[in-house]
């Protein structure tokens, strides 16, 4: 299949006809949850209690891959890390159907996290923390390795091969995609398994807080896992840095010198966001929900906010006085 694979023929009867083929048997209609990446639908099945089925998009992921990034949530669950896993069924929990892969998680319901709730900070350093350390316990074998100077390099290839990149602004594009590439720092020293997708939209408060979707785990250095939660100005984003960490080191450690990657790591999630939606545009769900990509207003406001943050590169890095030893 190749990269424009739309989810075409997952129908609600194939959808069903898996879950049944593992023994399970809805007794509700499939709820369609937000994903575009993936298909998950939420069901109830028939022995009362709520379940997620997510179905993975082909040729993005090898099995092996899908397999660590299981591993890697029921090594958390065993270390009391609220993460929602996988169910194993006979201990399989990567389970194939009529040429899709699917897994099943048990439904999770909760509050959106608060960005300036400082209390659900704290507590989310402490679980962080928690995860960093089963992390650095085993490093993945199969999933990808963080390289900001690659990452950028290969989403630039395919930004600057895109239809939609209008004529005027291929240059501009070009230049700034070059000088982010050149900028950004070499990242160096030790790695771990990171959740690699840790932002406001994948954390559930109920009593206590849930880190959802691992989809996107990685091998990388801790401070992956830092960047998105930290927004607003510098006195904002050092205040939720010091909460963080107040818990986290509790659990693992965060040395300094990373935080001078905060703005690197920002710059290439701008330019992979880019690339990701290029590459998947061939998908009705994603024009349908990002209409506006392909529209040269948005493309020019792209580069103009790629210059800036390019800029940012220069700044200097939040400094909390921490150590840096490892």
């Amino acid at each position: 299949m190749s990269h424009a694979f739309n989810f075409a023929d997952l129908t609600p009867d194939l959808q069903l006809d898996a879950l049944q083929s593992i023994g399970f048997y809805a007794d509700s209609g499939l709820l369609a949850l937000n994903s575009y990446e993936n298909r998950v639908y939420q069901f109830r099945a028939d022995d009362g209690k709520r379940y997620v089925a997510k179905f993975y998009r082909p040729e993005r992921w090898s099995d092996a891959q899908i397999l660590e990034e299981h591993q890697f949530a029921l090594d958390l669950v065993t270390a009391e890390v609220p993460v929602v896993a996988p169910i194993a069924r006979d201990g399989v929990t990567l389970h194939h159907f009529s040429g899709y892969r699917f897994a099943l998680f048990p439904s999770c319901g909760g509050r959106p996290f608060e960005m300036d709730n400082l209390d659900q900070f704290e507590q989310l350093g402490r679980y962080l923390g928690m995860l960093h350390q089963v992390g650095s316990q085993r490093p993945f074998q199969a999933r990808p390795q963080i390289d900001l100077r690659q990452d950028i390099a290969r989403a630039s290839q395919q930004l600057l091969q895109s239809r939609w990149l209008p004529a005027h602004l291929a240059q501009p594009l070009q230049q700034v995609l070059k000088a982010a590439q050149s900028q950004v720092p070499a990242m160096s020293g030790s790695s771990i398994r990171c959740h690699g997708d840790c932002h406001a939209g994948n954390l559930l408060c109920n009593e206590r807080l849930t880190l959802l979707d691992l989809d996107d785990a990685l091998q990388g250095p801790p401070i992956t896992d830092f960047y998105l939660l930290l927004s607003g100005d510098r006195h904002d984003q050092l205040v939720q840095l010091d909460v963080l960490l107040e818990q986290y080191e509790n659990f693992f450690h965060l040395p300094q010198s990373q935080l001078a990657w905060l703005e690197a790591l920002k710059l290439r999630r701008m330019i992979t966001y880019m690339a990701w939606l290029d590459l998947r545009w061939g998908d009705a769900a994603f024009q349908q929900a990002f209409p506006w990509f392909s529209q040269a207003s948005y493309w020019q406001q792209q580069v103009s906010e790629l210059e800036q943050q390019v800029k940012r590169l220069d700044l200097p890095a939040l400094s909390l006085g921490l150590s840096d030893s490892w």
